[in-house]
């Protein structure tokens, strides 16, 4: 058994206040991506200034090329070395990504959430998953419930996996429509892709984005492609639109108190996180595979996080309390407290509805 000590390198942040909470996020983040191979692979997490830079550091054994290769995804990780008495030596950590991170940095619009985040989301989902230990290996497929402008559903292209979304507000989605088809023809992927009303039995019932992407030509010739499927309705209708249990997470950053993805039996927008999260986590909760995983932020000073487990719990979902899953919980500005709640679909038998 080979035991070494490594040290990770922080991503450079321009978000200062993000950039304050990422040495204790990083060091989370990594503990739940080394889970995914095996308990304890990692351990003495700590952060430490080595030269005078931050670090997060941590011992490992026998961290072999498919660790790396899982650790190499954490969202702040810029590098990682091992370190031997006073030298840093480089390890090479080849990321997931599939497609160029332009494709999550380019997009800039108010309430946009942090691409940082938005992939320490997906990962800490994915990984409390049945599908965990697949996340290098097969195109999985994400649902993001409220997906705005498509955050989520770009860092899931990213992975090479397929994407899926909804959300009410036809103004974000006609905005990621068009910043989808500029990008694929800019980046001159092989792809079809078409963005209009939604009919059935000869009625409107809002508008459908659709997209198939090679990620290179040959894949595409061959009939390899990742689906971006992208419908305008009220969340709670998830189920009308995607084939249920078909999905490996469901994974949304709930707006932080201004309007949500669903609208009360009047039609306003629903602007409590819990409102929401009670109408609609039966119909999210339908979408998820045995042993898929959900994964939801919000800002804790409008919703508790033992009344947003509550709901979730109160819907059969397994509430993943692992110790590393409670310290992701951070600032984002005066306002917004942030939070992570993780959850999982039991592997055998239902869900309640």
């Amino acid at each position: 058994m080979t035991t070494a000590r490594y040290a990770a390198l922080l991503l450079p942040s321009a978000n200062r206040v993000y950039a304050e909470a990422s040495l204790g996020l990083l060091a989370a983040e990594l503990e739940i991506l080394a889970g995914i191979a095996g308990p304890d692979r990692v351990r003495d997490v700590a952060t430490d200034h080595l030269g005078g830079v931050p670090y997060v550091t941590f011992v490992a054994d026998d961290l072999g090329e498919r660790e790396v290769r899982l650790l190499a995804n954490a969202s702040t990780l810029y590098a990682l070395f091992r370190v031997e008495g006073d030298a840093l030596h480089p390890v090479a950590a080849p990321r997931l990504d599939r497609l160029d991170d332009d494709l999550v940095t380019i997009p800039k619009y108010a309430g946009k959430t942090n691409e940082q985040f938005t992939r320490l989301l997906l990962n800490v989902t994915v990984a409390a998953s049945a599908s965990a230990d697949q996340m290098l290996d097969r195109p999985l497929r994400v649902l993001d419930p409220v997906c705005g402008r498509g955050s989520t559903l770009n860092q899931a292209l990213l992975y090479g996996y397929h994407a899926s979304g909804i959300d009410v507000d036809a103004a974000d989605v006609e905005a990621y429509a068009t910043f989808v088809r500029t990008y694929l023809q800019r980046k001159r992927l092989k792809h079809t892709v078409s963005f209009g009303p939604l009919r059935r039995d000869r009625k409107v019932l809002g508008k459908r984005l659709e997209a198939t992407i090679g990620l290179t030509k040959e894949a595409f010739k061959a009939g390899d492609v990742r689906v971006l499927d992208v419908v305008v309705a009220d969340t709670r209708r998830v189920g009308e639109f995607f084939r249920q249990g078909s999905f490996d997470v469901v994974v949304g950053d709930l707006p932080y108190g201004v309007q949500h993805g669903s609208r009360g039996a009047k039609g306003d927008l629903q602007r409590g996180p819990l409102d929401l999260l009670t109408s609609a986590v039966p119909a999210w909760t339908a979408m998820l595979r045995p042993g898929g995983a959900m994964g939801l932020a919000w800002n804790t000073h409008v919703a508790p996080r033992a009344e947003a487990a509550a709901v979730l719990a109160g819907h059969g979902l397994e509430v993943v309390d692992a110790e590393p899953y409670l310290r992701l919980r951070h600032r984002v500005d005066q306002s917004i407290d942030r939070d992570v709640l993780v959850a999982r679909r039991p592997a055998t038998g239902r869900a309640a509805r």
